[in-house]
């Protein structure tokens, strides 16, 4: 049993990775670039698969298949970016990871302090020796009432720890939680949108998603609403959003991640030509924070990620149930 690693990192994942090799008795490859017409023929001889998010449609299986690879283990929670249908039709099985859901919701909750106190006007203002008070003026999260959209482990996590500050947090999800309503009330998407002070989102990215805040879903929300998604780029239209900035329906924006992301998030695009309109835009509003989709990226939650590939593989090989195996369509 071999595992071909395609994007891993040498300065955190590798360590991991040559850990559980000796631990599950399972030999790796690997290499630091996403798969390519020139690199997939690394892939021969090994069973598995493992990538962060690129693309994994019909064509780039199919090579996989031809190479002998019979699973993909995606070394992320989302696996969106696999074309699940033809992977089926393959007979090629896919599996995604977990990792405990406190990095992502602590960074949320710190995204959402950050904009209601001003953090990135206040530092750049430092930065020049401006130390004023004048427009710092900032906001008591106890004071909100914070909306989470989405109330799996993550969001679940968050509403646990926003109770602390006292804050009111109403919730939407199609499958309501009794543990969430120690702390929150479930309400529809409307009510959220329209009595939320703070909107954040913890949901999967689905068609049905797709620019879950778009144009009208904006015009439903509080003036002066603050926005947070570490969750998926897509589910926010990114056109809408910097209309609703520049109107002021916005208040404030924090996203960890962004519709099309693919090609610069994880890259080193120094001195390059950054051909995204739309980051370019929301990197000069000054009450946004765009962060590189590093949310998760905590120590624990990286070996996580590298155990869950091992353990699919094994799963996967000896027959066994796979707890991390994505249902296919």
């Amino acid at each position: 049993m071999k595992i071909m690693f395609y994007t891993l990192r040498p300065f955190d994942e590798l360590t991991y990775a040559e850990k559980f090799r000796g631990e599950y008795g399972i030999d790796f490859n690997h290499t630091v670039e996403y798969p390519n017409a020139e690199n997939m023929e690394m892939a021969r001889g090994c069973q598995a698969v493992s990538t962060t998010p690129c693309d994994m449609s019909a064509p780039v299986l199919d090579r996989f298949y031809d190479l002998g690879v019979r699973y993909i283990c995606c070394r992320s929670i989302g696996y969106d970016n696999v074309d699940l249908a033809h992977a089926k039709e393959l007979g090629m099985r896919v599996s995604n990871v977990n990792y405990a859901p406190g990095g992502v919701a602590n960074y949320a909750i710190m995204l959402m302090l950050m904009l209601l106190r001003k953090i990135p006007q206040t530092m750049q203002r430092a930065n020049i020796q401006d130390f004023t008070l004048h427009g710092k003026l900032g906001r008591d999260i106890s004071r909100c009432t914070v909306g989470v959209i989405g109330t799996g482990r993550i969001g679940r996590t968050v509403i646990k720890s926003l109770s602390g500050f006292g804050c009111r947090i109403v919730a939407y999800d199609l499958y309501p939680n009794e543990e969430v309503r120690k702390y929150a009330e479930y309400v529809s998407l409307d009510e959220l949108y329209a009595q939320s002070d703070i909107i954040t989102i913890h949901t999967n990215a689905t068609s049905a998603d797709y620019h879950m805040l778009d144009e009208n879903a904006f015009q439903k929300c509080r003036d002066g609403v603050i926005i947070v998604n570490c969750a998926r780029g897509q589910l926010i239209d990114t056109r809408a959003l910097i209309r609703a900035l520049e109107s002021g329906k916005v208040g404030a924006a924090a996203l960890d991640v962004m519709e099309n992301e693919n090609g610069l998030y994880y890259y080193n695009r120094v001195g390059d030509l950054i051909h995204n309109e739309e980051m370019a835009i929301l990197r000069t509003f000054p009450n946004v924070i765009l962060s590189p989709h590093t949310a998760f990226y905590t120590d624990d939650a990286v070996e996580s990620m590298v155990r869950g590939v091992f353990e699919s593989a094994k799963a996967f090989e000896d027959g066994t149930k796979n707890v991390h195996e994505v249902k296919l369509p």
